[in-house]
């Protein structure tokens, strides 16, 4: 219990703090609070639901990530044509996470994903295990802060070779809201049929719970891996609509650069960053983030305690050391590529951008293969 009441402490200490700021800071608490319950009840961590499927054989994991892009994808496309009208135009959504493609998107996927199995988690996985009492997740964060210090200073460089003439696509420009949809929804579908098909067979109806088992189902047992999905896409939409695009790295990737640029390890202008969608990093344009992540880290704490989940956790010198290698590949990655699984991925492939698509494509790559080398070898001493 004394884990809930530090969580719920520090959600009204933050609502406290912040309701002076307008409804701003108080919608990125309440969008970060119901983030960290989804993640948390339903275990939504990119790795865990792959490694379910890879080692496992259970699809619904997967099944509950494409549920969040195709809810979320719905509820972009509600908002993006009463913003945004005519997508043929020359601009693009407002703050959409839509950025460029290149090989250098996929570098960065491969090193996120990479870092993810290394690791145990991706960067939101990390962040709501952080309420669950992870002694991994502290030095993960921390290699991912040192990632995003290292993706900074090789910036420039990839910038001025590559980026600047990389092309930034969205694909409602060329198919319209109508066509993109149906693209994306196409290639979900074709993604879930044969997942669709592993399914295990449903049990025996049970008959009607009665109230205590309603709440043990809600505060105790972990969610239906569905529920979690859609609930992260539907926060997808509401959180574009009310306050920006979802995503946990903005905060992480701004405290590593003013860092950085205190200590003169970095310049204080770095050249073409600030012109890209994706999660922010500028120092001076992450408050709203570090709310959500807050918010996300205070709840995942509150419904770990009410779940008899929250434990500190101890781990080996070996599994540190992969954490804060993981956490640096992590932190290039998500830097490079403007934002993680939850800000390029989720978000992108949400607005329509092609960059989420090659983000994910390539992070899946690197995850599923981490997965099957670093397999249990049956018959091994």
């Amino acid at each position: 219990m004394l884990g809930l009441a530090a969580g719920l402490a520090g959600l009204a200490a933050i609502w406290w703090f912040l309701v002076r700021g307008g409804t701003g800071p108080l919608t990125a608490l309440i969008l970060g609070g119901l983030g960290g319950l989804a993640m948390q009840r339903g275990r939504f961590c990119l790795l865990c639901l792959t490694r379910d499927f890879v080692r496992g054989g259970d699809p619904r994991g997967l099944l509950a990530v494409l549920a969040a892009l195709a809810t979320g994808l719905l509820g972009y496309l509600v908002v993006l044509t009463n913003w945004l009208p005519n997508p043929a135009g020359p601009g693009l959504p407002p703050d959409a996470h839509v950025g460029p493609v290149s090989w250098v998107l996929v570098v960065a996927g491969l090193s996120f994903g990479t870092g993810m199995v290394l690791s145990g988690a991706c960067i939101a996985g990390h962040l709501y295990r952080l309420g669950e009492g992870s002694s991994r997740a502290p030095v993960s964060l921390l290699g991912a802060a040192t990632g995003f210090g290292l993706g900074f200073a090789t910036w420039p460089s990839l910038y001025d070779t590559t980026l600047r003439e990389a092309p930034v696509v969205w694909l409602p420009h060329h198919l319209g809201y109508t066509g993109s949809a149906a693209l994306a929804l196409a290639l979900l579908a074709a993604a879930a049929w044969p997942l669709l098909r592993r399914l295990p067979a449903r049990p025996a109806r049970a008959a009607a719970p009665d109230a205590a088992t309603l709440l043990r189902a809600v505060f105790v047992q972990r969610w239906p891996a569905w529920s979690g999905g859609v609930l992260v896409g539907l926060l997808g939409a509401v959180a574009y609509l009310r306050d920006e695009p979802l995503g946990v790295t903005a905060a992480l990737g701004g405290a590593a650069r003013w860092v950085g640029t205190a200590q003169g390890w970095l310049p204080a202008r770095i050249g073409g960053l600030d012109g890209f969608a994706g999660c922010a990093t500028a120092p001076d344009a992450v408050g709203g983030n570090l709310v959500f992540v807050l918010g996300l880290v205070a709840a995942s704490l509150a419904a770990a305690s009410l779940a008899g989940q929250f434990s500190l956790a101890r781990s080996s010198a070996r599994q540190q050391l992969q954490s804060l290698a993981g956490g640096v590949l992590m932190g290039w990655g998500a830097m490079t590529a403007l934002g993680c699984t939850i800000g390029v991925l989720l978000s992108g492939v949400m607005a329509g951008a092609l960059s989420g698509w090659v983000f994910g494509a390539a992070v899946l790559a690197a995850v599923w293969g981490g997965l099957w080398l670093t397999r249990p070898r049956t018959g091994q001493a």
